[in-house]
Order: structure tokens, then C-alpha cells, then sequence
């Protein structure tokens, strides 16, 4: 493939190495009319297939161990997914076993077994709703008030508007709006958009690595110390007493540095002893990257060549 080698010079093996670490969140089974941007598994089908000739894939612990020894090999990249999903086992792993890669799954644990994130609760309200509008006045939060439902464009700025306003909200608060707004909304909401136990066990079963995500999804930049330090590890114990082995390896929230997790953060993920921890800011890790705060990129492109090309920005960019 022509771009293997450019993308060798820009991620050499050995000392000099560097670690491309891709994000995704859902592959949907279909294009879905509010979020037609969302990937679909016949995106994911074609991104499998560039990476698989592109990169060198490698579950994700072993990439941590191989970045600190310097033993990376070149065009070293890893897969992850935040939050639990159930298609993230109904939908990706086939497609990831189908090109012979793995990924790392990161777990936010409170939501397994029919529970529901609060941001989907909004989604799923305001695009089930048989309202042509929603008067969000009553819940007091500034700047919500008689929100347009009357087309898809409509109940998409409605969703952004209302999971901007409370997004930063203490946990507690953002679950009891988000369920305000259902309520609102008069809609019947789903119970089973994220995984069960026993899907994440199998997903493991299966060679896909699994990883802690906190349990409630909150911004960790926003708890206490203890309340943190307690999301962080009761999400570890419960994945580790679903599969019976130790969890090394966590995502944070959200991921932006000193936005939605800070230092204090970072030393909690370490003191409980994580072998590495992965964020969203945008890059790749070079040998010096501290392997708690791991970049993490992924191309927007639908088109091989342009696929490439933004993953070698981002590894120039670093």
C-alpha cells in the first residue's frame, strides 16, 4: 500500500517508536437519520480493512508494555471503544474477528444489564416523542425553554442544546434532568442500547480485551477526590468479578486533559494501580507520552487515501 511507507517514517519501530491509538463509541447496523455521521458497520467493514494494511494492530496492553520497553513496531496502532454498547458486540466484533483485530473495550459499568447513559436517555427521548415541541421551562435549567421537535433537524438541535446544558452537572443531577426530560417528552425508551455481563465475558471470551470506564460516566474534574477514586475502582472490581481476572487498563470520561479529568485524577488512576490509562486528546504516544494520559485519534475520512493521510497528520502533528 503506498502510504505504508510515509506512515513508517512517521512511526518507526524500536526507541523512536510511536502509538496510533484509534476511539470509537457505536457501529451502528444502519445510518441513523438524526446522526448520519455515526459509524455504520459498513464503514467500519472498509476502516477495518485500511488498517489492517496499514498498521501493525495490537491489543492495547501489549502496545503499553512494547511503548515502554521501546520495542514497538513500526506503523503500531490499537483499537478502542468507550462505554458498552451493545453493538459494540452485536455489530463491531464480527467485523474485528472477519480482519483478524482486536480492541479494547472500555466499560462504564452502571449502565450494563438494561441500564441506559443519560445522554441517551435525552436522545432517545426527544427522537421517540410524538411532541412537535417540548417545553423544558419547568426544569429551571437556563436557556431551555420550548424547544422545536417539527423535522430531524429540529430534535437534533434540541438534543445538542439540552446534553450541552447539562452535560457538566454533578452525576446525580444530570440523571435526574436527563429523566425530566423523558418524562417530558411522554416516550417509551429502550432497555437494551448497552451491553449485558454476560456480552462483555463473551466479548472477552472472543480475544477482545476489556477495560474500566468509571460506572456513572461522570466528569471526573468535576468529584471530589474520594468520589472519584470510588467511580474509578468499584468500575474495575465489577468488570474483574465478571471475568474473573484483573482489569489493567482505564478510560477516562469524556477524556479531554484538564477539562473533564485533571492530575489529582491521573494519580487516582495510578495509586490504584492501572497499568496505563488512555484520554482524548488528539495525537499519538511518543516514547516520552506519559502512559496515563495516552492520545487518542480517529479519521473522519470515507476514503482510504484520505484515511491515511489525516492518520499521518496526526502522527506528525505529535
Amino acid at each position: 500500500m503506498p502510504l505504508r511507507l510515509p506512515l513508517s517514517l512517521l512511526s518507526p519501530a524500536g526507541a523512536r517508536g510511536r502509538l496510533s491509538i484509534l476511539i470509537f463509541h457505536r457501529v451502528l447496523p444502519v445510518r441513523d437519520p438524526l446522526f448520519p455521521s455515526e459509524v455504520i458497520a459498513s464503514d467500519f467493514e472498509r476502516i477495518c480493512g485500511w488498517v489492517a494494511a496499514m498498521f501493525n494492530v495490537l491489543p492495547l496492553d501489549e502496545a503499553v508494555e512494547r511503548h515502554a520497553k521501546g520495542s514497538l513496531p513500526s506503523r503500531a496502532l490499537s483499537i478502542t471503544f468507550d462505554d458498552g454498547y451493545a453493538d459494540n458486540h452485536d455489530v463491531a466484533m464480527p467485523i474485528l474477528k472477519r480482519h483478524g483485530l482486536t480492541a479494547t473495550f472500555f466499560i462504564a459499568t452502571g449502565f450494563l444489564n438494561g441500564g441506559r447513559m443519560w445522554n441517551d436517555t435525552v436522545i432517545e427521548a426527544i427522537r421517540r416523542t410524538n411532541r412537535s415541541e417540548l417545553d423544558l421551562q419547568p426544569l429551571g435549567v437556563g436557556g431551555l425553554g420550548v424547544l422545536d421537535l417539527q423535522s430531524s433537524t429540529h430534535r437534533r438541535a434540541a438534543i445538542e442544546a439540552v446534553i450541552l446544558k447539562i452535560k457538566h452537572r454533578h452525576p446525580r443531577e444530570r440523571l435526574e434532568l436527563a429523566q425530566a426530560v423523558a418524562e417530558s417528552a411522554e416516550a417509551a425508551l429502550p432497555a437494551d442500547l448497552m451491553m449485558r455481563s454476560d456480552q462483555v465475558s463473551a466479548m472477552h471470551r472472543g480475544g477482545m480485551q476489556i477495560g474500566a470506564h468509571t460506572v456513572s460516566h461522570p466528569i471526573l474534574a468535576s468529584l471530589p477526590a474520594p468520589d472519584a477514586r470510588q467511580e474509578i475502582g468499584e468500575s474495575r472490581e465489577s468488570l474483574e468479578a465478571t471475568l474473573g481476572e484483573r482489569v489493567s487498563l482505564f478510560a477516562y470520561p469524556n477524556g479531554k486533559p484538564g477539562q473533564d479529568y485533571t492530575v489529582d485524577t491521573v494519580n487516582v488512576v495510578r495509586d490504584l494501580g492501572f497499568d496505563a490509562a488512555v484520554c482524548t486528546a488528539w495525537g499519538a504516544a511518543r516514547p516520552a507520552t506519559d502512559r496515563f494520559q495516552l492520545p487518542r485519534f480517529t479519521p473522519w475520512d470515507m476514503q482510504s487515501t484520505r484515511f491515511g493521510l489525516r492518520m499521518m497528520r496526526n502522527l506528525w502533528s505529535t
